[in-house]
């Protein structure tokens, strides 16, 4: 029997509906808007199409979206005076820096150490990546979270959404993360790790990635390469969630063998449609709850 698929757009839907909701009780509480900026540094497909999905999602469910598109030759003190700025204005709940950045700005981020993400203030940080919000991960439990609303990378949510669909309870599952990076892999060990799940992360060093797979009730592969996991490795019944994205003759594939993976897992999610409109609705409600902790704050 094929495995039910898991698809994202459903998922993202029915978070967008909880969100137009809670935005709406939060506006009409505080008496006034949420707002998300968008800092872009030069121009590149890929951003376009993630930063379309974010102006029309934040429209949807009610959130003020505003991007400031800077001209590729932008230096880094002129980027991080946009930032500086943006951390200051109390108008602002929530700031992203969409990546890639241009070539220039990125050898001037290695040779000054700069980590721009990091020069976001972690009260306004959309994406979950400032050390501050990373570290939070590493101390909250299932059942008792940090002082205010957690904040997490946008992907790694998603994957944890889609678990959460299957209904699947984590404890003692196996769970084998294929890729390491600090967005997906790296934070998303520390949820699965939350929930009592017996987790391995494999990466470029791992000798036998076969081995591992096999054994893994719950597969989540962020490499980004092409049918990089045979189908006939999936152990049968298990849950696949695919990350990897990666275009092959004008098409997107994922890192698993889809066709053949599907006859031996219970749930896998298709590329695209799975992980990726989910990871927009989680970096709305990321803003929502940085708009929230900063509203708590003050009560505090």
């Amino acid at each position: 029997m094929s495995a039910k698929i898991l698809d994202g757009k459903i998922i993202a839907a029915e978070i967008k509906n909880d969100l137009k909701r809670e935005i709406a009780n939060l506006k009409e509480k505080f008496g006034c808007s949420i707002k998300l900026v968008s800092l872009q540094v030069g121009h590149n497909g890929g951003i376009e199409s993630y930063l379309k999905s974010q102006k029309s999602l934040a429209s949807n469910v009610g959130i003020d979206f505003e991007s400031i598109s800077l001209d590729e030759t932008t230096d880094s003190q002129i980027l991080l005076q946009y930032i500086n700025d943006l951390n200051n204005n109390k108008e602002v709940n929530a700031v992203i820096l969409q990546r890639p950045l241009p070539d220039k700005l990125d050898l001037q981020e290695q040779e000054k150490k700069l980590a721009f993400e990091q020069q976001i203030s972690a009260e306004k940080d959309a994406e979950g990546l400032h050390l501050r919000n990373l570290g939070s991960l590493f101390y909250a439990t299932k059942l008792k979270q940090c002082l205010w609303g957690k904040i997490a990378p946008c992907t790694a949510q998603a994957v944890m959404e889609i678990i959460k669909s299957t209904g699947v309870n984590l404890y003692g599952k196996e769970v084998v993360i294929v890729g390491h990076s600090k967005i997906i892999g790296k934070p998303l060990s520390l949820m699965l790790l939350n929930h009592f799940a017996t987790t391995t992360v494999c990466h470029i060093a791992t000798g036998d990635i076969k081995s591992h797979i096999e054994k893994a009730d719950i597969l989540i592969s962020a490499v980004g390469k092409p049918e990089l996991i045979k189908g006939e490795w999936v152990k049968e019944n298990s849950i696949v969630i695919d990350v990897g994205t990666a275009r092959v003759n004008g098409c997107l594939k994922g890192d698993v063998e889809f066709e053949a993976a599907k006859e031996r897992a219970a749930y896998i999610t298709p590329v695209p449609g799975g992980v990726g409109p989910l990871t927009t609705a989680m970096l709305m409600k990321n803003v929502v709850r940085l708009f929230i902790n900063s509203h708590d704050k003050k009560n505090i």
